[in-house]
């Protein structure tokens, strides 16, 4: 139930973590493939994390986000890309 939201925003997230790293980092597929990735790690934990009344899509999709921002950002300071364009 969770997973496909996850996977979309991943994909946003990766494509305009993208954009804000100068020369475009790896190119849009595999900055889309490590948001995915990212998405789907951090709303694994924060779902692991939260008690089973607390948390839900909204929850568990801002962590999506933060994950694939995180992988993404990581992958672009590992490279000795510069953010902010």
């Amino acid at each position: 139930m969770y997973f496909l939201p996850w996977v979309i925003l991943g994909l946003i997230t990766g494509w305009l973590t993208g954009k804000l790293v100068r020369e475009g980092g790896y190119g849009p597929i595999v900055n889309i493939v490590m948001g995915i990735a990212g998405a789907v790690a951090g709303g694994f934990v924060a779902r692991l994390a939260s008690s089973p009344n607390h948390g839900g899509v909204a929850y568990t999709s801002f962590a999506a986000i933060l994950g694939a921002g995180i992988v993404t950002g990581i992958n672009a300071y590992a490279s000795g890309r510069k953010r902010y364009a």
